[in-house]
């Protein structure tokens, strides 16, 4: 299942516009937008001395556009016994514009207006950055039908296809749904739904997915899950939750917000009603309580904790990682130690050759045998192939073109070698597996067994400074949880600067291992393949899932998954996450500091409506646009640099 991640949106013209109009289709956007026109139309006319009715018209709509909406859904949570913060701003408006400030409530309304445009645009950039990366299957598939001539080919989009039908598929195409092979033999690289690094066999009744990669065999394959059940739809289904869940964070602002809101409420009844039973002018008592009302609402506390957290999460998911929650996102900056597994995870799911083993009394020695074995598989595309040829070019042997390559799926290449027939292929259960697990290929000769090569694993470029990296966030080094020997687990761990191992683990062990952590005070992220060590995922209080897309139990449980397989990426969207937590941090204080401030300039001294007004939205909007900061190119860059 490959995966297609768009860079960075270029700055182009093209691209800006292309931004531009994605921008002002959201509803949020369009009517800001209007207000904002309005707004500007109705105050040229208003300072150039137009008649009233003249800068009216173009106020009204400015009141109309930016606030129909907030006033709906106000009246809908009022209908519910509820109090939203959105029916205060327009209350407080209309109030201005019932005592003659109509250009203050009108100012009111469209900073108000762009607030939520702000809000709209992170969610928005959220789901779409994401959905971006989902280029995850074929769009087309071949279908099979009884036709009266016999068995008929027919090009279907992937959506179309039901639970039943039989499908084609060639060499090297991606299969369209997930199935069962109904006949043939090939290979299918399945590292993004398994997390297996060599691809598997696949038989008459064996099980394949869709997104996979075929390899050199043609397969019939029975679709047997409805396309809405795949794995691309729970990935989008994912993302859409991720734009409607809430971090803690923001649970609680808002469970305090009601009460806050019916405070707000009385507290200006009170400005409203005590000046005015002690004499002073209606207008006077009126406009101050307004004022009260527009500084006191909580709309940039509101705003503070969104943003950043779902800014984060559109970032991260332009460079690879899928996070699929708000929760899941604040979750990842509060760790403070690492678990991480091996296979997938530390190593790079690209075999080598480790090992070349000449058979006594075969006149080969390593050399001879790996330019052999090489010389036959030079025309293989075979990852093991690929890599056989490798090691020889590594050692500068020189290769003898090879004639009548056939490639046997499942079972390896037959090929012509300066007059020898060659066959290179997996070892039976009769050759030993060498040490750290590693796979096995056997060279014959002209039917004569003459070697062996083993091939493991390569250690991913980037393991030794990522996991360096978590040292340097967590303060502690990660812990290695392997169900691999201990000889393979050592080999890598020594390559990745980790001392603390724990080999030959069951997947319960890893559990274990996890949860003793966590009684002992530490907060873990655990990253692994997602699918044997789904449940450490589940246990750790954050979980990330190496593998491009993941497999199925990678989405159940972790909170977050690599798409692209760079285990940088884990460092950088933990400190991104820490940004963001800041930027949130950022944001309350802002907005306490702006609430206190105006609060007290209104009841202690005369703040005027126009200054209470562009204080109270102009800290909501620069909540709002701190938050978005982490929707930036810089943003993800500066957390790897810092990772570097």
């Amino acid at each position: 299942m490959s995966v297609t991640l768009a860079p960075a949106p270029p700055s182009t013209p093209g691209a800006v516009a292309a931004r531009r109009t994605r921008v002002l289709a959201l509803p949020e956007a369009r009517w800001a937008l209007t207000a904002l026109v309005a707004f500007l139309l109705g105050l040229a006319l208003d300072l150039g001395g137009a008649p009233a009715w003249a800068w009216a018209a173009p106020y009204a709509v400015a009141y109309a556009a930016g606030g129909w909406e907030p006033a709906l859904e106000g009246l809908r949570a009022l209908r519910g016994k509820t109090l939203d913060v959105d029916l205060l701003m327009i209350v407080a408006a209309l109030g201005a514009a019932a005592i003659g400030q109509v250009l203050d409530g009108a100012l009111l309304i469209v900073i108000f207006a762009t607030s939520g445009a702000l809000e709209a645009l992170a969610t928005a950039r959220t789901a779409d950055s994401v959905r971006g990366l989902l280029d995850l299957a074929p769009t087309t598939a071949t279908r099979l039908t009884d036709g009266p001539d016999g068995e008929r080919e027919e090009t279907v989009p992937t959506a179309r296809l039901a639970v039943g039908d039989t499908l084609l598929v060639r060499p090297g195409e991606r299969i369209g749904a997930d199935g069962a092979v109904l006949d043939g033999v090939s290979e299918a690289d399945q590292a993004t739904i398994t997390g297996e690094s060599l691809p598997v066999v696949k038989r008459p009744g064996d099980e394949v997915f869709a997104g996979t990669l075929n390899g050199t065999g043609a397969l019939r394959v029975r679709v047997g899950r409805d396309p809405a059940d795949s794995v691309i739809a729970r990935i989008v289904a994912l993302v859409e939750e991720a734009s409607r869940t809430k971090a803690p964070t923001q649970l609680f602002i808002e469970k305090i917000e009601q009460r806050y809101a019916v405070g707000v409420v009385a507290a200006t009844l009170a400005v409203f009603g005590i000046p005015l039973a002690f004499g002073e002018n209606l207008t006077d008592a009126l406009l101050r309580a307004m004022t009260f009302m527009i500084v006191a609402s909580p709309c940039a506390v509101v705003l503070a904790t969104m943003p950043p957290l779902l800014s984060a999460i559109a970032n991260a998911g332009r460079h690879g990682v899928l996070v699929k929650s708000a929760v899941a996102m604040e979750r990842l900056g509060e760790i403070d130690g690492a678990a991480l597994d091996k296979t997938g995870t530390l190593t790079e799911g690209t075999p080598e050759v480790t090992a070349v083993r000449p058979l006594p009394g075969s006149g080969l020695d390593e050399d001879a045998l790996l330019a052999l074995a090489a010389s036959a598989e030079l025309p293989s595309e075979h990852p093991l192939a690929r890599a056989v040829v490798a090691a020889a070019r590594a050692r500068a042997l020189p290769l003898t073109p090879a004639t009548g390559f056939t490639a046997l799926p499942g079972s390896g290449i037959t090929a012509t070698v300066a007059g020898h027939l060659v066959t290179v292929g997996r070892a039976g259960a009769d050759t030993a597996e060498p040490e750290g697990g590693a796979t096995v290929v056997r060279v014959t000769r002209d039917g004569t067994p003459v070697g062996t090569l083993a091939l493991t694993d390569r250690l991913r470029p980037d393991a030794r400074a990522a996991t360096a990296a978590l040292t340097a966030l967590t303060g502690t080094a990660p812990l290695l949880l392997t169900g691999d020997n201990a000889h393979a687990a050592a080999r890598v761990a020594a390559g990745v600067g980790v001392t603390d191992v724990r080999a030959g683990l069951f997947p319960e062990d890893k559990v274990k291992a996890v949860r003793a952590l966590e009684d002992a005070g530490r907060t873990v992220l655990f990253v692994g393949d997602g699918v044997n060590d789904a449940p450490a995922l589940a246990a750790a209080h954050a979980g990330i899932a190496m593998g491009r897309a993941g497999s199925d139990l990678a989405l159940e449980t972790a909170d977050a998954v690599v798409v692209r397989d760079e285990l940088a990426a884990v460092p950088a969207v933990v400190r991104l996450s820490r940004t963001a937590r800041r930027l949130v941090r950022q944001n309350l204080v802002i907005a306490g500091v702006a609430i206190t401030g105006l609060v007290v300039w209104d009841l202690v001294g005369h703040l005027p409506l126009p200054l209470g007004v562009a204080g109270h939205e102009g800290s909501t909007v620069l909540v709002g646009l701190n938050g978005l900061r982490l929707l930036r190119e810089s943003a993800w860059r500066s957390g790897q640099a810092q990772d570097s």
